[in-house]
């Protein structure tokens, strides 16, 4: 920082006076300004929608002066190999896996709209455990290939990283952050086991919902019967099918051996993708830093032709329809229902959709490839988000204050969706009750019922009133990481106790056995005492 002394002060005054007030301004500028110290950040994410939420967190870290590399793999579907933003280091995966996804994604749809058997959903139910389960397999067989490679290994000893930041959804990062030996942020909601407060905070079943389960924090006896299975069905699926891939690698790479759940438990903050008016109150942690919404910024102005057509709609407004970067189009039977539906409405509609284009189809509807999501959103004319629930889609809804008709195809969905359903701001249709009636009817309920649009603006209110905006919190927590060299004073040695003495078990076992000690013991004198007596009596009645 930059100190204005007397001479300084004495040879500005010797300027003359417009030059004399700019170099003024200019040094007090200079001397307010934080320090920027530029860090080395090696950053491990994982593919598709997940990295739509780990980009603007690299751009924003970018901006502030610190060197990215990321590490992609050859097959990726959205993360570059050239990017200003940041150095790339490639690692070889086979193909194939894309092409598995497509095949089950089609065959998930249909068995969501027609319905299926229960042998065909256990089929489809094994499939997809083993698709996931090979994305992980993959993952951990790229990595071993650097671990086994001394000059890749040296290049990323070399490069002096700072930290290590991934989203362990796909953990190999956590596993390269405890090889090289480096501190470790989560820019994280979800992990192999699951959804990640349950592998760092208390999570009791009673009233905190596990997802897939779709129950909300109010739960009777028979909802948490179901809760319970849903939570042992995880705990299986993370022991017996994904466990067992991490658990090679360690045993091969890292000294002393571990597990991946306590890796998780040893990363020193966890950047949550979620917050308080999103998601149902529960225990957390003094190292979780809540970032709900830090992807979402001030709408910008459309293109032109589209700020035409949002203006055209004139008072009824504009619907906006997309199902996220994963799914381009929805069965044809459904796509021409759902146009149907949109063909009776008033109000002008956007709908991204890459299949082929609906015979029903209104002179309402603009069918794009691709939309300016956050910036229609924004928009003063946007109504109604009808949206397939994923967690970027529903943040940004809430950030803007537009109420949301969801159709849930898979994985989160469907809870995402839910929350916002049980504060009012938005409904549900499953896709299997989708038609052109049932579509118009939830529409115009999401429409024409101001509670929807009421309570989606409290809970904009609520996201927005903060101290900190989310992103700044997030960007805090890398940079306070780096200064300090982790942060293991966050942590809780909770994770290293056995279950017996976290649950104090032993302890209880301790007192009752105390108690039925003394209790055992003071029976026995009663009746040591008792029998006592009644000798002394016979004896004096002899």
């Amino acid at each position: 920082m930059i100190t204005l002394t007397f001479s300084t002060f004495e040879c500005t005054m010797s300027l003359p006076p417009v030059c004399r007030i700019l170099t003024l301004v200019g040094i007090c500028l200079i001397s307010f300004t934080t320090p920027c110290y530029g860090g080395n950040i090696l950053v491990f994410p994982v593919d598709g929608s997940h990295w739509i939420n780990m980009k603007v967190l690299v751009e924003e870290l970018h901006a502030r002066g610190h060197n990215i590399t990321v590490i992609r793999g050859s097959t990726s579907w959205y993360i570059a190999e050239k990017s200003p933003l940041y150095t790339s280091f490639t690692v070889q995966i086979k193909e194939g896996y894309e092409e598995f996804f497509g095949k089950y994604l089609k065959k998930h749809l249909k068995m969501e709209r027609e319905g299926a058997s229960a042998l065909t959903f256990l089929k489809l139910t094994k499939d997809f455990i083993s698709m996931v389960s090979e994305g992980h397999f993959l993952w951990c067989e790229a990595i071993s290939e650097i671990f086994d490679d001394p000059n890749r290994v040296k290049s990323l000893i070399d490069a002096q990283y700072d930290l290590v930041l991934t989203d362990p959804a796909v953990s190999v990062g956590v596993v390269l952050a405890k090889y090289l030996k480096l501190p470790l942020v989560l820019n994280v909601r979800w992990i192999p086991g699951g959804e990640g407060h349950f592998a760092v905070a208390p999570s009791p079943l009673s009233y905190i919902p596990v997802p897939g389960s779709g129950l909300t924090d109010k739960m009777d006896f028979m909802q948490r019967i179901k809760n319970l299975f849903f939570h042992s069905i995880i705990v299986l699926q993370q022991k017996f099918v994904l466990g067992p891939h991490y658990d090679a690698l360690c045993d091969k790479y890292i000294e002393g051996g571990c597990d991946v759940f306590s890796l998780l438990q040893e990363a020193d903050i966890w950047l949550f993708r979620s917050d308080f008016v999103f998601d149902f109150p529960r225990p957390t942690m003094p190292n979780i830093v809540y970032i709900g919404g830090f992807q979402c910024k001030p709408a910008q102005p459309l293109p032109a032709d589209l700020e035409q057509f949002v203006q055209s709609a004139g008072e009824h407004g504009v619907i906006i329809m997309t199902l996220g970067s994963t799914v381009n189009a929805l069965p044809a039977e459904v796509a021409e229902e759902i146009a149907s539906a949109f063909a009776k409405m008033p109000q002008k509609v956007i709908w991204r959709h890459k299949g082929e284009r609906p015979s029903t189809l209104g002179n309402n509807t603009l069918i794009v490839d691709w939309m300016p999501q956050k910036d229609l959103l924004g928009h003063p004319q946007t109504k109604v988000f009808v949206a397939h629930g994923g967690t970027n889609g529903v943040q940004e809804a809430i950030y803007h204050g537009v109420p949301v008709l969801g159709i849930p195809l898979f994985f989160d969905q469907y809870d995402n969706l839910l929350r916002l359903q049980e504060r009012g701001a938005g409904k549900i249709i499953l896709l299997a009750d989708v038609n052109s009636q049932t579509f118009e009817q939830a529409l115009k309920e999401v429409l024409h019922q101001e509670s929807y649009r009421q309570n989606i603006e409290r809970l904009s209110r609520l996201h927005r009133d903060q101290p900190i905006a989310p992103m700044d919190r997030a960007v805090f927590w890398v940079e306070y990481v780096m200064r300090h060299k982790g942060a293991p004073h966050l942590r809780t040695e909770a994770y290293k106790m056995p279950w017996y003495s976290y649950y104090c078990v032993d302890v209880m076992v301790f007192l009752l056995s105390a108690a039925a000690v003394l209790l055992l013991s003071t029976l026995a004198i009663f009746r040591f005492l008792c029998c006592s007596r009644k000798r002394k009596t016979k004896d004096k009645q002899h």
